[in-house]
């Protein structure tokens, strides 16, 4: 359903730069079509910048205190933005129009735990392209899910996790996964471990997911938007409900990795989960968190140890 909503949003961003090249033409005395047409679509890329640059205000409005660590210069700064920015584009307009996953063969024993790949809100399997072409080269059999209808109450998203969880598993010859979430796939993930146990869960990574809720869900429509606000700084009745229910050992199974400069989550602290595994970044947007090479990096070295404990002694070392 996104790729197709995502389709005709880039044919009307289409039709809106042939529009303004034709305005530039006709009424700003622009000579060159081809001049035109990259004055429409400039036009057309700063007010997706536009849109990105509020978020970053709002979140730092809004936000945690930086460490000082992890404080950016007017470079840093910039680098944030246009990393953030790219992201953003390429998700929308390429990876997320073609929803498709690396193959990574059959499963290969000794090669590591299957992974799962859940999204975040309004997205679908494509945002995980960098990540499964990673799982893929080191022959890790993984899949993703595509979590409709878009704005569903989170609830309603779990058996569709847990019918992946088993077609994965069974096609994988494993009997536990590794989910790897992103946003609120990380607050997806939480409420099936909730209903459906640990038995199968070697590992639950989050990355950039709300934990403790963003206050910008409020700009946001949908079930699951609501049940990710903060309502007067503190987390939704949703989410303080889930996270009565957990016990020290579910999260014990859970990784938190976030950025001190996510322009979602606000605050940025909200991304640390108590008892959890939590690793800061600093530097990243929030779409650029499943793209970035240290992130990356750092899923693949979790997934990698995780399943170098599981690997029973006569398997096969992992590659």
């Amino acid at each position: 359903m996104i790729a197709r909503i995502l389709k005709w949003l880039m044919l009307l961003q289409v039709l809106a730069v042939l529009g303004l090249a034709y305005l530039a033409r006709q009424a700003w005395g622009v000579d060159s079509p081809a001049m035109a047409l990259l004055l429409g679509a400039a036009m057309l890329l700063a007010v997706r910048a536009l849109i990105v640059a509020r978020n970053f205000w709002q979140s730092r409005r809004l936000g945690s205190p930086v460490p000082p660590e992890h404080q950016l210069g007017a470079i840093g700064a910039a680098r944030l933005f246009l990393g953030e920015l790219r992201a953003t584009l390429w998700t929308s307009s390429w990876g997320m129009l073609r929803p498709r996953l690396a193959e990574s063969g059959a499963a290969v024993p000794g090669r590591g735990l299957p992974v799962l790949l859940v999204h975040g809100y309004v997205c679908n399997r494509g945002y995980w392209t960098k990540l499964s072409r990673m799982l893929a080269r080191a022959g890790i059999a993984h899949d993703g899910i595509d979590l409709e209808p878009i704005g569903a109450d989170i609830e309603e998203f779990v058996p569709q996790v847990e019918q992946a969880v088993a077609r994965l598993c069974a096609r994988a010859g494993s009997d536990r996964v590794i989910l790897v979430a992103h946003s609120m796939g990380g607050l997806v993930a939480r409420a099936w471990l909730r209903h459906y146990g640990a038995a199968r869960v070697a590992r639950i990574i989050t990355i950039g997911t709300p934990h403790h809720g963003t206050a910008l869900a409020k700009l946001a429509a949908g079930a699951n938007a609501r049940q990710m606000r903060r309502i007067d700084d503190a987390p939704s009745g949703w989410l303080a409900q889930l996270a009565a229910s957990e016990t020290p050992a579910a999260r014990a199974l859970i990784t938190s990795i976030y950025s001190h400069h996510d322009n979602i989550v606000a605050p940025q602290a909200s991304a640390q989960l108590p008892g959890a595994r939590n690793l800061a970044f600093g530097g990243i947007g929030h779409v650029a968190l499943a793209s970035d090479a240290r992130v990356l990096r750092l899923v693949l070295e979790e997934i990698t140890i995780k399943s170098e404990v599981a690997r029973p002694a006569f398997a096969p070392p992992f590659v």
